[in-house]
């Protein structure tokens, strides 16, 4: 095992830690918003401010949906071998050698592959393996098993960020000293803090690590508050930032997820989405997105006092914001309000059911002609605007496994067997809108003098990609940014929508 470096640098006293402790065991409920993932149904009538800057719970613990996420004893990092790499004990209500527990009843039984949460001892293993490397958290108390997991997701992607990257044994190894500092700073006394690698790459920083703030700002010295920020209503962006010209991406990206029938009847339909920014603004600047859902439109109708004219509507569901969202004032007016990261980020998530455009319709046809042949004909038509077009199509068609060879006849495109995948793959670089193209392929199969069961047709399955279209109908109305320097801002929005899941009975 990799000794750990001397924590005396940045140890809480231990009077810190009672404190925390006696806090979180009132269970009260903190007046800011959890830091975690929100989502827009969630709403907090206690906050103090209307920033919609989310905070650290009491005594700075990170909490989960409103209840104490985990109370974690110890954190173990292990090969596959269950050698110890590093490990970290945040309170004395278990031993040190409660790891020798974990690889007796759970790595030596080959127990790995079944539920990842195992009570031995009376105490909790919570485990999950990335690359080559375990992660183990014990906790002797009740706990949250999904923010737990989360807390773990989230240290690995802030190792990463330090590490290039990579996170492994051997990342582990090179890094160990690295790794116990940000095990003291991400959790205290078993209670998560601030993760966001933006903020902790202020003052913890590493020979040879790139900033995590992008090259293009012209103000690279590191601010004087930095614990300010840390502990401050926004955590996640620092202060002094400084761009020549000040511009915001948004990339609207759609999957679409369909199973239909032969005959083209829709069986199930659904749309997830993701809106993706990119900002490189300057100072701290507030941003407001509108976009043409139903309940927004109606909100901006009632607040002008007249009927809404804004075309199209759509109803989002399951939408998650990223925690720089005001959700006091998107429950109050439904309008995205937010204070952006710098660089790169995921706004919001959403789903929808309802009202979902198909980029394409497919009707295939397929004929068995006695035991040795087999006709396939195919017709695709897309269904998006003529002046748009579609890219990397690919329709993959279901054969025997005893096929033999096909010949094709394709209006566009490219068409051949798959012997490996059993299935004859279409490909059409570029698809243009309102076009039917048709596949006809005859399919030579091996005649075998065993009785064989009857063929179950596995669907057909498509891979496509039709820049600025949106499968959902979704549209940005309006992108605002105010800073309070006044400086002009330049916005580009794309739009993007792809294959998810999309089948065809055939």
């Amino acid at each position: 095992m990799i000794p750990g470096p001397k924590r005396g640098r940045r140890r809480r006293h231990k009077e810190r830690e009672r404190d925390l402790a006696q806090s979180v065991s009132k269970g009260g409920r903190s007046k800011h918003r959890d830091r975690q993932t929100q989502t827009g149904t969630d709403t907090d009538t206690d906050a103090e401010t209307d920033t919609g800057a989310p905070s650290p719970g009491e005594g700075g613990v990170w909490r989960c949906g409103g209840i104490m996420p985990v109370a974690a004893s110890a954190i173990y990092f292990l090969n596959l071998r269950g050698d110890v790499l590093i490990n970290r004990l945040y309170r004395d209500d278990v031993g040190g050698n409660m790891v020798d527990a974990f690889r007796t009843h759970i790595m030596q039984t080959k127990d790995l592959g079944t539920c990842p949460v195992r009570q031995i001892g009376g105490c909790s293993f919570l485990y999950m393996r990335i690359s080559n490397v375990y992660i183990v958290t014990v906790v002797s108390s009740n706990a949250n098993a999904a923010c737990a997991f989360k807390f773990v997701v989230e240290a690995v992607a802030l190792f990463k960020s330090y590490f290039g990257g990579a996170f492994d044994e051997d990342a582990i190894r090179n890094n160990f000293v690295l790794i116990y500092e940000l095990l003291d700073e991400i959790m205290d006394f078993g209670y998560p803090q601030n993760l966001s690698p933006e903020i902790l790459k202020l003052y913890i920083t590493q020979e040879g690590v790139r900033s995590p703030f992008s090259s293009k700002a012209i103000d690279n010295r590191p601010p004087v508050n930095a614990t300010l920020q840390v502990t401050g209503a926004v955590g996640w962006r620092r202060e002094g930032l400084v761009y020549k010209k000040n511009e915001v991406f948004l990339d609207i990206v759609e999957s679409v997820n369909l199973l239909m029938s032969q005959k083209g009847t829709t069986l199930r339909c659904d749309v997830t989405g993701k809106i993706l920014m990119k900002c490189f603004l300057s100072g701290m600047p507030d941003l407001k997105l509108g976009l043409n859902d139903k309940i927004g439109l109606e909100k901006e109708a009632q607040a002008k006092a007249r009927p809404s004219r804004s075309g199209k509507t759509i109803e989002l569901d399951d939408v998650t914001f990223h925690q720089c969202v005001n959700l006091t004032r998107f429950n109050a007016e439904k309008t995205v309000s937010f204070v952006p990261p710098d660089g790169e980020f995921e706004l919001m998530k959403y789903r929808i059911t309802e009202g979902i455009n198909l980029p394409f319709r497919v009707l295939p046809s397929i004929k068995e002609l006695g035991r040795t042949r087999m006709e396939v004909n195919v017709k695709v038509k897309s269904v998006f605007g003529a002046k748009m077009f579609a890219l990397g199509v690919v329709v993959k068609v279901p054969v025997p496994k005893h096929t033999a060879k096909a010949s094709f006849q394709v209006t566009s495109g490219r068409a051949k067997y798959n012997a490996a995948t059993d299935c004859l793959v279409w490909k059409v670089r570029k698809f243009p809108g309102q076009t039917e193209l048709t596949m006809s392929a005859e399919v030579e199969l091996i005649s075998t003098m065993v009785e064989k069961k009857s063929w179950t047709r596995p669907p057909i399955q498509m891979e496509f990609q039709v820049p600025m279209f949106t499968a959902s109908g979704l549209r940005v109305r309006f992108l605002k940014v105010w800073e309070k320097s006044g400086y002009s801002t330049v916005e580009w929005v794309r739009y993007i929508t792809r294959a998810g899941s999309y089948e065809i009975r055939c």
